[in-house]
């Protein structure tokens, strides 16, 4: 038998960094899901052991501000990609307007430190949400496209192809062949 999940990531990282940082007794507040605000001094030995119980998690502790800043675009633009309710404006305005920097400022310090510019980074995004879209609901690639502010069908396939190495049309025949396999597999 298999359980199919649906993971509410944000609540999931709330709720492991509650469990792992009462422990130590100290005053915090969760900012979001990759911020946290101690609201009274640390000791050093406290500190560490902080960071090692994150660690195991698969946290990180970023100190590096050029890296903090870093991080925030990443979040930033995930958030404006996965979050339907987010205005449909161009990422740059959105970038700026969201993290209070100029965007070229933005666009200059993701390169310098990724090696990769926001764009890629936004494309990357994309597909992956095209990819969700794709295998959790029952969207056609005309809906995807629009949903996404794709100029076309043909826009949202060439930049799949580019990224993935198939067409969209290709990825959906995969996952519904995989689905019918893993179906006949059950009963």
């Amino acid at each position: 038998m298999k359980l199919f999940l649906k993971t509410d990531t944000n609540f999931l990282i709330k709720k492991i960094l509650e469990e792992k940082l009462d422990v130590f007794n100290i005053k915090y507040s969760i900012v979001n899901s990759n911020e946290i605000l101690f609201l009274e001094n640390i000791e050093t030995a406290t500190y560490e052991k902080i960071t090692a119980v994150l660690n195991d998690y698969g946290f990180e502790i970023i100190e590096n501000q050029k890296n903090i800043i870093v991080q925030k675009i990443k979040e930033t633009i995930i958030e404006m990609i996965f979050n339907e309710n987010a205005p449909a404006v161009k990422s740059s305005v959105y970038l700026a307007e969201k993290l209070d920097h100029s965007y070229g400022y933005l666009s200059n310090l993701f390169s310098e430190v990724t090696y990769t510019s926001i764009e890629n980074f936004i494309i990357i995004q994309k597909i992956e949400y095209v990819k969700k879209l794709i295998t959790q609901q029952d969207l056609t690639l005309t809906e995807i496209a629009f949903k996404l502010n794709y100029s076309s069908v043909a826009h949202l396939s060439s930049q799949f192809k580019n990224t993935t190495g198939i067409t969209p049309s290709a990825f959906q025949r995969i996952i519904k062949k995989r689905s019918e396999i893993s179906t006949q597999n059950i009963n």
